[in-house]
């Protein structure tokens, strides 16, 4: 298994390169309802911050339960509901027109762009899909999935020389921050354990260098909290299986021919089996797999390998995942 090209910063990725402290907002059209590629944050982007971002995370949804008779409770699973990030910002184009009168016309045209942005309508009919929010904070590139919600732009006499304070705020589909950097590893289909020695052999026996190399698969998972993968299994192969060494196995009762792939997404906002085509095939994973909350990717040192059956040796899988962050 080797990295892919796609672990490094894309040309598309680096278009959207943000300056310390700004904010980009992000999704894509709907058929004819526009998406959004809206920056904020900074005075070369005209939409500046009055105040700092805040986060409120919501609040622990316990499952606590008294103890019949005695004195205190019996301690219970608990969930946390999603966060909010408000901004407060500027929206500034004093310096658009030498009158007020293109001030003002130049003030309302931003306030447009930004309420186009947050109105989100190419977003707001379709299931499960999320907008991206990403954000340059202390040199750290982050990443949140969400929804914007809540745009008030506060009218006022200003708005007619060319400013106007606005309230935002979006909300997210977990707690979770991403780094912005995508890691994509690429496993072929693991050959058959060998066992045991093949001749002819000669004194005295010694350990190659090649049996000391790094293990094939393996990969290292950062952040502060354990990764969601997207696994993607590629024909032609019978019986596809991605394991985790030592952690669970996703295994599908399936086959798939040369050309055609499964995409495995168990992200909250995702939480999807699908074939290449759009078809879901979730009721194939086999008993003995993990729910699709549970597959996620360790912190630390991880080998990930492909399985199944393939004649040709041609099938492949690839795993992607952002590293995950408590707090930015």
């Amino acid at each position: 298994m080797q990295p892919c090209s796609s672990c490094a910063e894309s040309a598309e990725e680096a278009r959207m390169s943000l300056a310390e402290g700004e904010w980009n907002l992000s999704y894509e059209s709907n058929g004819t309802l526009p998406g959004a590629d809206f920056t904020f944050g900074s005075i070369r982007s005209g939409f500046y911050m009055l105040e700092p971002y805040d986060i409120q995370y919501g609040d622990t949804d316990n499952g606590d339960t008294p103890i019949p008779r005695a004195d205190g409770i019996r301690l219970g699973e608990d969930f946390r509901t999603t966060s909010v990030i408000t901004f407060e910002i500027g929206v500034d184009t004093v310096d658009a027109a030498p009158t007020p009168l293109g001030r003002h016309k130049a003030n309302l045209g931003a306030l447009d762009v930004m309420g186009q942005a947050w109105d989100a309508e190419a977003l707001r009919r379709r299931f499960g899909v999320p907008a991206v929010l990403r954000t340059v904070q202390g040199g750290r590139a982050r990443r949140f999935y969400g929804r914007p919600r809540k745009w008030t732009p506060a009218g006022s006499k200003l708005t007619r020389q060319g400013y106007t304070p606005t309230v935002a705020t979006f909300i997210c589909a977990d707690t979770t921050a991403y780094d912005d950097r995508e890691q994509v590893v690429r496993s072929d289909l693991a050959p058959p354990p060998h066992r045991g020695l093949v001749g002819p052999l000669r004194t005295p026996l010694t350990m190659t260098g090649d049996s000391v190399a790094q293990i094939p698969g393996e990969v290292i998972v950062g952040g502060t909290r354990a990764a969601w993968p997207v696994i993607t299994i590629n024909g032609p192969i019978t019986q596809p299986v991605c394991e985790v060494v030592g952690q669970w196995r996703a295994s599908l009762d399936l086959t798939l021919r040369a050309g055609e792939k499964v995409i495995i997404d168990p992200r909250p906002w995702a939480r999807t089996v699908l074939l290449g085509n759009g078809g879901s095939v979730a009721g194939q994973l086999y008993r003995s797999s993990p729910r699709l909350q549970d597959m996620r990717l360790p912190l630390g040192r991880q080998d990930i390998v492909l399985r199944g059956t393939d004649a040709s040796g041609t099938a492949f899988m690839t795993v992607a995942w952002r590293d995950a962050y408590t707090y930015l």
